[in-house]
């Protein structure tokens, strides 16, 4: 993937980028320095880090909102709230004309397989398919050396493809990039999300009060059986683009249990 790929042109646009890494986050600064050339963008993220938050929204307590313009000349808001929080407010009452595309990210980590459930960085990207634009997270696998200004050039590619390719409307697409030491993926893989589970363990410890505390850890086990799934693409050295939607019915189980004949309810 270099610079004989193709990059198509998109009409200049609005973008509303945001993340759940937080609002000074590098990997949302690679971002912004990516698009800036191409699109007008807007941020709208969380004032401190919310990962793994999913879809998580303020209820009850006000929300509050600080503009921000960086030394790069990132413009925004920073919002003590979550991803999706961040989302709502942007595109109800923050911006000051309407957006064309949601881009969440660059994440700090793949969200991958089910970890797509709890990712903050996939749900303010959802949000945006609530409100039926096209929404694209992006995320960039751990490791050594985090080259999110590599990652978010080779994303904003993707996405550029996928919206010049993509019929109007709602949608939500996760690209996740691998981390590769010489930054070259291998190509790009449309391919479905794994439903493999992550094995958690927990490391315990005792705090300064003499209470247990338990440190969340785990890891996927064994992925030998993974072929044509995101976390098989990205173990290969490829870019994963996933189509995920917010539809969690399981048809198969509703079709069999439409056929259930229900006793009589007194």
């Amino acid at each position: 993937m270099d610079s004989r790929w193709p990059l198509p042109r998109i009409a200049l646009v609005h973008v509303l980028l945001t993340n759940d890494d937080g609002i000074l986050a590098p990997g949302l600064a690679a971002m912004h320095r990516a698009i800036r050339g191409a699109a007008r963008v807007t941020a709208v993220a969380p004032d401190t880090p919310r990962s793994a938050n999913a879809h998580a929204i303020t209820v009850g307590d006000p929300v509050a909102v600080t503009r921000i313009r960086t030394q790069e000349g990132l413009e925004g808001y920073a919002v003590d709230g979550q991803p999706a929080d961040c989302v709502k407010l942007a595109l109800r009452e923050l911006l000051d004309e309407p957006a064309d595309l949601v881009v969440s990210g660059v994440n700090n980590g793949a969200n991958l397989g089910v970890n797509v459930l709890y990712s903050g960085t996939i749900a303010a990207a959802a949000e945006g398919a609530f409100f039926g634009l096209p929404a694209f997270a992006v995320s960039l696998e751990r490791g050594e050396r985090m080259d999110f200004d590599r990652a978010a050039g080779i994303a904003w590619r993707v996405i550029q493809m996928l919206y010049d390719s993509t019929p109007p409307g709602g949608y939500l697409v996760s690209v996740n990039v691998p981390q590769l030491s010489d930054g070259r993926p291998r190509g790009v893989r449309v391919v479905p999300q794994s439903t493999t589970a992550l094995e958690d363990s927990f490391r315990r410890s005792t705090d300064s009060r003499g209470r247990a505390c338990y440190h969340l850890e785990g890891a996927y086990g064994d992925l030998s059986g993974e072929i044509d799934t995101d976390l098989h693409a990205v173990g290969e050295g490829y870019v994963a683009v996933t189509p995920l939607h917010f539809d969690l019915t399981d048809r198969r189980h509703l079709r069999l249990l439409e056929a259930t004949r229900w006793p009589a309810l007194e």
